[in-house]
């Protein structure tokens, strides 16, 4: 899943590499995009390269491969409707009971819970949010709590050190606050949603991967609201 700016740097990229056989530079990119600054190009690639899209090859300048191309339907928007105008509504699900027992949560013979499954997540650069509301997941009522819950697909691997592998589901409880070192659903820009871990630092908040390969990324507290945070995590093999 990539965002309309991902998906249109990805084209020109492999463009740009067929016609001329060397990969364009960050002014050209910025240029091509109508970006405003080189760093905006800058955390593209890095999403990008993060999912496996593009490779960058060392001690090499402007050297990027293009590593596989997506399907047309993978870009995050809604025909006709740009993302950046669509809003992330979790549907309402009364979780159930849980007891604590020996630091673990025990499992009621109960049915389990149908979660909406709301697309992916990017377990590294933000990707827009989607709210398909055909797809659910079957949880077990002892993974959550009393309030609002919903399932999200991750993609990625910056969580890798906190156990969330690219393809896993991950259970998130609604809420607007966390603490610190919380891993959460951020909201970046009214437009964007990220998984990664929750640290404030003065007038800053940090969204910071759990895995050394991804840079720590820093937001002002206006262009960051928490949609959730992580309860439980669903793995099939």
């Amino acid at each position: 899943m990539l965002t309309r700016k991902q998906h249109e740097l990805l084209m020109y990229i492999n463009d740009y590499l067929t016609r001329t056989g060397v990969s364009p530079s960050f002014d050209e990119m910025k240029d091509a995009l109508d970006l405003k600054s080189k760093s905006g190009i800058h955390r593209l690639i890095t999403g990008l390269e993060e999912r496996g899209f593009i490779r960058r090859l060392p001690h090499r300048a402007r050297a990027l491969e293009v590593v596989r191309l997506p399907e047309t339907a993978a870009v995050g928007t809604i025909s006709g409707t740009p993302g950046r105008n669509r809003k992330f509504h979790p549907s309402v699900i009364d979780g159930g009971k849980q007891e604590p027992l020996a630091g673990r949560t025990v499992v009621h013979p109960t049915e389990p819970v149908e979660l909406p499954l709301y697309g992916k997540i990017a377990a590294g650069t933000p990707i827009e949010a989607l709210s398909d509301m055909t797809n659910t997941v079957e949880v077990p009522p002892s993974m959550m709590g009393r309030g609002e819950h919903y399932a999200l697909e991750v993609e990625g691997d910056s969580m890798v050190e906190a156990g969330i592998m690219d393809g896993d589901t991950v259970v998130i409880e609604r809420c607007d606050k966390a603490d610190n070192g919380t891993i959460v659903v951020a909201l970046v820009d009214e437009s964007e949603v990220t998984l990664k871990k929750l640290r404030r630092k003065g007038q800053s908040i940090a969204l910071e991967p759990a895995n050394r390969k991804y840079e720590t990324r820093i937001f002002r507290p206006d262009q960051v609201r928490i949609q959730g945070r992580l309860v439980g995590l669903l793995r099939s093999f």
